[in-house]
């Protein structure tokens, strides 16, 4: 059983950073790969970053590239997502997700089948 809890969200000025954790309370966090999701008000959910199994082939999305690092550490079941540099258009709820067979990463929400309940990020100007 997969449970998903976030936590790291808070209120950051511009330029600053978070790091947003991500644990599983399950037993088979390494046979899942991650993303990082993150959906602002009255905006769809969008992709912000994914991992494989081993953390050893990740994903960004264009507009967190250079920004946000994803990591993990399946000792832990846990996920990161480093934010720096953080901007007001980064403003959002963000989400884990977990994708079942770890080795192909997805930027489409709706193949993740476990979801955390999200933690807030807000970045003031």
């Amino acid at each position: 059983q997969v449970q998903l809890v976030e936590s790291g969200g808070g209120l950051v000025q511009a330029g600053g950073s978070l790091r947003l954790s991500c644990v599983d309370s399950g037993r088979t966090f390494s046979s899942y790969a991650m993303g990082w999701f993150r959906q602002a008000p009255g905006k769809e959910r969008e992709f912000v970053a994914a991992i494989n199994w081993s953390g050893g082939s990740t994903y960004y999305a264009d507009s967190v590239k250079g920004r946000f690092t994803i990591s993990r550490e399946n000792a832990k079941n846990t996920v990161y997502l480093q934010m720096n540099n953080l901007e007001p258009e980064d403003t959002a709820v963000y989400n884990c997700a977990a994708l079942f067979g770890g080795v192909v990463v997805s930027t489409k929400p709706d193949e993740y089948e476990h979801w955390g309940q999200g933690t807030q990020v807000i970045v003031s100007s």
